[in-house]
């Protein structure tokens, strides 16, 4: 009885982490990095937009532009919009949830 218990009570806490877990979680910021180097640094390098400044990957440009958010940064660079092109047909689902990632981290640490 008490390995049945056991059983049941560890088959509820793994269900319960994976329904429960959030999805960037998976996403891999050095990997990100990665990716980030080679498709985005041209024109995000440190951080910075060198076709629109003033929409660079710093945390308050991304909060002001509602940007700062895994979800947002994927739909962005998944679409792209205005002068940045849609890279839907260049990465895999992955790779731009690792650029998520990575964007977000070096946003919190000012690029630095």
């Amino acid at each position: 009885m008490k390995k049945i218990i056991t059983v049941m009570l560890l088959s509820g806490i793994a269900i319960f982490t994976f329904a429960f877990s959030s999805p960037a979680l998976a996403a891999n910021a050095v990997s990100g990095a990665k990716v980030f180097s080679a498709n985005c640094a041209s024109c995000h390098a440190g951080g910075k937009n060198l076709v629109q400044a003033q929409k660079n990957l710093k945390k308050d440009a991304l909060e002001k532009y509602g940007l700062y958010s895994a979800e947002a940064i994927i739909a962005q660079v998944t679409k792209g919009k205005n002068a940045m092109p849609a890279f839907s047909k260049r990465l895999k689902p992955n790779q731009i949830e690792d650029v998520a990632a990575y964007v977000l981290s070096q946003a919190d640490k000012d690029w630095k």
